[in-house]
């Protein structure tokens, strides 16, 4: 039977918008990163006291230790070469490489500079339970989530430049710790997560062909900066307001050089 005249079609969905879709990721970055936090303002402006400095280098160890088993898990599933040669630079970055300190390492001198034992920080006691839940969370999400979700939910690096701009330069204002040899995490991140983000944003636009697939790389995003807000609001708790430490957690008179 032929269609009448006056039959209504259904227009074919059209394709996505990928111009669309990474501004919607972006403000998601601009309404969401924890850069809005009121920890980071506090620790910017010089208002943490250094036991609340000590504390979050010590919990921010955590999940700066735990950024290269996420990637590690993540390239364990990948089946094109092509994909884990770009994603492998990122453990470098943090592990280090043959001649190269990594960003563990130079977290290490942060922690030392804040009068914290290396040692003490890297054997992760004294780290709060909310970190550990929220860290271990995202890295069993890279292990487990379909690949796009896993690659989408880095995408937060896209705003890591600017926070760590301003945390250098506040940091190099306010406390008497902060110098270029403590810096040198953040001064390196300037340069490797822009390199990161670049890769990662091209792959999740052209894999997120549907609405349905953008819809899931957002709110993989959503989900990460849950993951770093989740750790502030540990922070804030345990050692700002109301300051109730769980067991467990980090005492100030622990761990210091």
């Amino acid at each position: 039977m032929k269609d009448s005249p006056t039959a209504t079609r259904t227009a074919p969905p059209s394709a996505p918008d990928a111009a669309a879709f990474e501004a919607r990721l972006r403000r998601i970055g601009a309404e969401r990163y924890h850069d809005l936090h009121p920890f980071h303002h506090r620790l910017h402006s010089g208002a943490c006291t250094m036991d609340e400095v000590r504390a979050w280098v010590i919990n921010r160890y955590y999940y700066q230790s735990r950024i290269p088993m996420k990637d590690a898990a993540f390239m364990s599933r990948v089946t094109d070469h092509r994909l884990r040669r770009a994603w492998r630079s990122r453990i470098e970055d943090h592990d280090g490489a043959e001649g190269r300190i990594g960003g563990i390492e130079r977290w290490l001198k942060l922690a030392e500079g804040v009068g914290l034992d290396p040692d003490y920080v890297a054997s992760e006691r004294g780290i709060l339970p909310a970190t550990k839940f929220a860290v271990d969370a995202y890295v069993r999400y890279v292990r487990d989530m379909p690949l796009l979700q896993a690659v989408a939910s880095s995408l937060t690096e896209l705003f890591a430049p600017k926070i760590h701009a301003n945390r250098i330069a506040g940091l190099l204002e306010h406390y008497e710790f902060a110098n270029p040899d403590t810096m040198s995490y953040f001064q390196n991140r300037l340069s490797e997560a822009p390199r990161d983000v670049a890769f990662g944003l091209q792959w999740v636009l052209e894999h997120a062909d549907t609405v349905e697939r953008q819809d899931a790389a957002a709110a993989a995003l959503e989900f990460k900066t849950d993951v770093l807000w989740a750790q502030l609001d540990a922070l804030w708790s345990g050692y700002v307001e109301p300051g109730r430490i769980p067991p467990g957690g980090w005492q100030p008179h622990e761990g210091l050089l």
